[in-house]
């Protein structure tokens, strides 16, 4: 019997990593022992070397490096601070602005005039005198009662709780009160002509829901639609449909052959447009009346039909000549 003698493991040579060993690749032996192999390991760090260059090119754009205006911005959602209210005496604390009216002067405080988007004033505020020289032309009680709404949300005459519920009326104004002259009309819708301008919306829904609330003549109606045809755009049908529905409703009346029919004839012959709103209703109301059931309706019962519209002989006398009739020249668009 011969002696066996034992095979010597072969010896690798040292920083050889592609040696074989019986065949076997040691690259392939050591990515069986770790868990990688070197192509695995050199893809691995090419993801990671890529995901470095993505992270730093956002970072960039971040950054706003990148030149382009769009860039977002980093925010600290723990670091912002919720500006607080503007209180009463903020307002009050703010620089005093002039007003030029005419020949008057009046002031305010910028912060409150800030409320209005026609004024522009240099922020920060300069250390010259802020003043406004817009509203010259303007009407000095319409100003002035654009600033009183300024500081309180409301103007004189304000709208008060009446006896009813849920009623509104103007303080100190009786509802038997007759606008003779239509001023209080004109006062109302200067201060909506001038919200207008300013781009104040609520003081122009203010003063709107004011007007629907005095009670007129024929010739104060007149001297108030005169005015809203001479300073309203033509398509501002807030204002001016309700004037035309309330003459439409009275044109087959005894107001305009008894009291203002020469008032009426020189409006229609200054503002064609006037006449041609109110045609327009009366001609769309008797289609409407055609196109009813021959048995009237409530509507008709109520006086909704031109005919029924208006009162009759000797109403306006006993109301004390005055069109006491509100609720006509509301909007209903």
């Amino acid at each position: 019997m011969s002696d066996s003698t034992p095979s010597t493991p072969a010896v690798l040579a040292e920083g050889d990593a592609n040696d074989t060993m019986d065949g076997v690749d040691t690259g392939d032996l050591a990515g069986d022992l770790f868990g990688e192999t070197p192509q695995e390991a050199e893809e691995t760090e090419k993801e990671k070397e890529g995901k470095r260059e993505e992270e730093e090119t956002e970072a960039e754009y971040l950054r706003g490096e990148n030149g382009d205006n769009t860039a977002l911005t980093v925010i600290d959602v723990d670091a912002i601070v919720v500006a607080k209210p503007m209180t009463f005496v903020d307002y009050l604390s703010s620089p005093i602005v002039t007003i030029t009216v005419g020949t008057s002067t009046l002031t305010a405080h910028l912060a409150l005039l800030q409320r209005s988007p026609y004024f522009t004033f240099p922020s920060p505020p300069t250390s010259s005198p802020l003043t406004v020289d817009g509203l010259a032309s303007e009407d000095i009680e319409a100003v002035g009662s654009f600033l009183q709404y300024l500081y309180t949300d409301e103007y004189t005459p304000r709208l008060i709780s009446g006896n009813r519920p849920g009623e509104l009326v103007l303080e100190g104004i009786q509802e038997t009160e007759i606008d003779n002259d239509g001023s209080h009309l004109l006062k109302h819708a200067r201060v909506y002509t001038l919200a207008e301008k300013l781009g104040m919306e609520e003081l122009k829904t203010l003063s709107h829901s004011k007007i629907h609330r005095i009670s007129s003549t024929a010739k104060g109606e007149l001297e108030y639609a005169r005015f809203v045809y001479g300073n309203t755009p033509k398509d501002d049908r807030t204002i001016r449909s309700p004037i035309a529905s309330f003459w439409a409703h009275r044109i087959e009346g005894h107001i305009l052959r008894h009291e203002a029919e020469s008032e009426f004839m020189s409006m229609i012959l200054e503002f064609p447009q006037f006449a041609y709103d109110i045609l327009s209703m009366v001609l769309d109301q008797k289609e409407k009346i055609r196109e009813r059931p021959t048995r009237p309706d409530r509507e008709d019962r109520e006086g909704t039909a031109l005919t029924d519209m208006a009162p009759p002989p000797g109403t306006a006398e006993k109301a004390g000549r005055g069109s006491t009739r509100k609720r006509p020249r509301m909007s209903t668009s």
